[in-house]
């Protein structure tokens, strides 16, 4: 059975050796199994998005002689559908709007994890309108949340513990990377993620999205 897997970096800048390292690493492992190797540029953060990093990277990933298979998705256009899976999360009570803020919430003490502030739920039952707040996943439910890596093993998370609710969409409307990230590997049929390292915490958080919105989770490398 061929796999589908994906490179998706950010324009934020150039491509850097370590996002050069992952995309190879990605490539080897789907054609390794005769699998598709399809490209997405993330340029959901548009603030931080640079003028011309998209167009860079192509040339850059083609001059290293990469070949994906079909048209490149770029996440600034994939808006309505992030949209309409945070609306249908917010209409089934699993995410809800939020006022605090990061100084807020360091202002009453919030602790700190590998993520950065835990948030404590604050706004669960405040029932705010989500026009002119922020949108979390509320993770109360979530305990711990474990997958096999291809790498590192067994992880674990204690959501709740270490995390907290985490953003959906944030205040000035900007759709998070958890959410378009979980939404795009669905929508685009990847069932096998290689990426760095540094996202290995993220995966737990990805793990529990897809559960909330009934998605079938990848292998992860």
């Amino acid at each position: 059975m061929s796999v589908t897997g994906r490179f998706a970096p950010s324009p934020s800048g150039p491509l850097h050796f370590g996002s050069l390292v992952a995309a190879l690493a990605s490539y080897c492992q789907a054609r390794s199994q005769q699998g598709r190797w399809i490209l997405r540029i993330e340029d959901v953060d548009t603030p931080r998005v640079v003028s011309g990093a998209s167009e860079q990277i192509l040339r850059d990933l083609e001059a290293f002689g990469f070949a994906w298979d079909g048209p490149v998705l770029y996440q600034s256009d994939q808006f309505e559908r992030y949209r309409f899976y945070l609306e249908k999360l917010l209409t089934e009570g699993k995410a809800f709007a939020c006022e605090c803020s990061r100084r807020s919430l360091r202002e009453q003490g919030v602790r700190s994890g590998p993520l950065g502030q835990i948030y404590p739920g604050n706004c669960r039952r405040k029932n705010l309108p989500p026009a002119g707040h922020s949108v979390r996943l509320n993770t109360e439910s979530a305990t711990s949340i474990a997958f096999d890596d291809q790498v590192y093993g067994r992880f674990e998370m204690n959501l709740p513990a270490t995390v907290g609710d985490f953003v959906l969409r944030r205040v000035d409307n900007i759709y998070a990377y958890h959410l378009a990230v979980v939404v795009d590997d669905e929508l685009q049929g990847i069932d096998e993620v290689v990426r760095g390292a540094d996202l290995l915490e993220n995966t737990c958080l990805h793990l529990f999205l897809q559960q909330k919105l009934e998605f079938s989770s990848p292998r992860y490398l």
